[in-house]
């Protein structure tokens, strides 16, 4: 089959998968590029904003290695092969939330016969679509994950990385995303942790104060917390500290930055991933408006309301991921 032939077959499916949508236009589609709720209209443009800056980082291919290398870790792949194997046996594969695309793209090659659709509301399923066009099974949807549109029970495998939280109403973004799961099929999604009570607070003041200030003044700001985390992270200086658990401060021996970081200010630094994606790690952290944070009780609960059995649970300090089963 050629080329050509392949991306008309593929895209046979996502029009039947999405009735009545819009025309598509090679491997992209636009579903809807406006939200009505403020804060999530903020969001989008949040991450339009964030993704069109770091798209053409000399530090990207570096923060996409560590990300799939991270994915087998939070859903419980032990490696590539492995993944390969399981998105084989799924004919639809979902990327709800794809930002810039790269690992709905790992998904596509790595399952050449599926058909795999990447959908984010920010600006970034363009600039994706741009980026994957050489990818025949693969197409970028800009839309609203919290309300897909798709025919119910109709994707194999949904994957829902680093996302969840910041659509409108997660619990009811999960619903959705649980609806259009295929009985059989799997559901991978990753949640926010809850951190210490001050972080907490903090975090929520801070991320009201940033809805007020420019764009300019967020990335200087996100510019300003790297250079701290970085002076810190160079002190190399050890605390003890004694466990506050009225606060949700664990105690034990820490790193300055990472005991500030952890309980008190995100203030992101990694020698090994760059400046620049340390920059753009604070910025994703404050300029949303919409950021929830769970605990471990309401991830299982919203798994166990939607009769998900879990296939695998991980938790780490900074979230909860889990891939579910749909009976």
């Amino acid at each position: 089959m050629s080329a050509a032939s392949q991306r008309e077959h593929f895209a046979a499916i996502l029009r039947r998968l999405l009735p009545g949508s819009a025309a598509l236009h090679g491997n992209h589609l636009v579903l809807e590029h406006r939200a009505q709720a403020a804060e999530q209209a903020q969001t989008n443009a949040a991450f339009t904003l964030k993704w069109g800056k770091y798209g053409e980082s000399a530090e990207r291919d570096k923060l996409y290695a560590m990300q799939r290398r991270w994915y087998l870790e939070l859903y419980g792949f032990a490696s590539e092969a492995e993944l390969a194997q399981f998105l084989r046996n799924r004919p639809v594969i979902f990327d709800a939330g794809c930002g810039l695309g790269y690992k709905a793209a790992w998904f596509a090659a790595l399952a050449p016969q599926s058909l795999v659709i990447g959908m984010d509301f920010s600006q970034a399923a363009a600039q994706a679509a741009r980026a994957y066009g050489h990818l025949e099974n693969l197409f970028f949807v800009q839309g609203d994950i919290g309300s897909t549109s798709l025919l119910d029970s109709c994707i194999d495998y949904v994957s829902c990385d680093q996302t969840i939280m910041h659509t409108q109403d997660p619990d009811a973004t999960f619903g959705e995303l649980v609806r259009i799961t295929a009985p059989g099929g799997q559901f991978a999604c990753y949640f926010y942790a809850r951190k210490a009570l001050p972080r907490e607070l903090l975090d929520d003041h801070f991320r009201r104060h940033c809805t007020r200030m420019s764009e300019e003044q967020l990335w200087e700001m996100s510019r300003q917390l790297t250079e701290l985390g970085r002076r810190l992270s160079d002190l190399r200086v050890t605390v003890d500290v004694p466990a506050i658990p009225a606060l949700g401060i664990q105690g034990g021996q820490y790193d300055l930055q990472r005991f500030l970081y952890w309980n008190f200010l995100k203030c992101f630094w990694s020698a090994e991933l760059g400046e620049d994606t340390s920059v753009v790690t604070n910025f994703d952290w404050y300029s949303p408006s919409n950021a929830r944070r769970y605990s471990e009780i309401e991830v299982r609960e919203l798994a166990r309301r939607a009769q998900l059995s879990i296939v695998h649970f991980h938790q780490e300090e900074a979230c909860y991921s889990g891939r579910f089963l749909r009976s």
